[in-house]
């Protein structure tokens, strides 16, 4: 089942329809969000979602894409930390409904596709930069957070530019935009 998983989540074909889908089923999914939430976990799940977001904006702030190997801000810490804010940024909303089997499976899936990808990541990463990847992953945790680096001072780096240039401000935007729509429908949902 595992490679079956990992085919899916590796099929070209599939990323691409993903990606290019990705804002009208990501639209699609914040109505029946809003219908069936708990709107008394609103700003718990808002929060949740912020501190993903946060983890996701320190990257993006500490990120050159496909130019060098970052080392420092949040991948000081751990090599995928973009994907465990985007993990909490999308938990915020799975909460709403407060329902264990949906955050169960939202958890498994998103396991299962940050596996897949990261797979898939790191084997380029290896090609493309060769010995000090590797060194890299010796020294640094692939998901979970050493502590080791709180003394160094590359934990502590963000840069106003590669925020901009990684379009971080409009990720905040987007999230804030579909807690502010899924608001919005709720009250329509209980007016109507």
């Amino acid at each position: 089942m595992s490679n079956a998983v990992n085919d899916l989540f590796n099929n070209s074909a599939v990323r691409k329809g993903l990606f290019k889908s990705r804002f009208a089923l990501a639209a699609a999914l914040l109505v029946p969000v809003a219908k069936y939430m708990q709107p008394q976990w609103l700003v718990l799940c808002l929060a949740v979602s912020m501190f993903g977001q946060l983890i996701q904006t320190w990257c993006f702030a500490s990120l050159v894409k496909n130019t060098e190997l970052t080392v420092r801000g949040p991948y000081s810490m751990c090599r995928n930390p973009m994907y465990v804010g985007r993990y909490f940024l999308i938990l915020g909303f799975a909460m709403l409904l407060w329902n264990p089997w949906v955050i169960g499976a939202y958890t498994l899936v998103y396991w299962l596709y940050m596996t897949a990808r990261v797979s898939r990541e790191e084997r380029r990463l290896r090609q493309w930069l060769g010995d000090s990847y590797v060194e890299y992953c010796k020294k640094v945790n692939r998901y979970f957070p050493s502590l080791r680096p709180l003394a160094d001072r590359r934990l502590y780096f963000f840069d106003r530019q590669m925020f901009l240039d990684n379009h971080a401000h409009w990720n905040i935007l987007g999230t804030l935009s579909a807690y502010g729509l899924i608001y919005v429908l709720r009250w329509a949902f209980d007016t109507l």
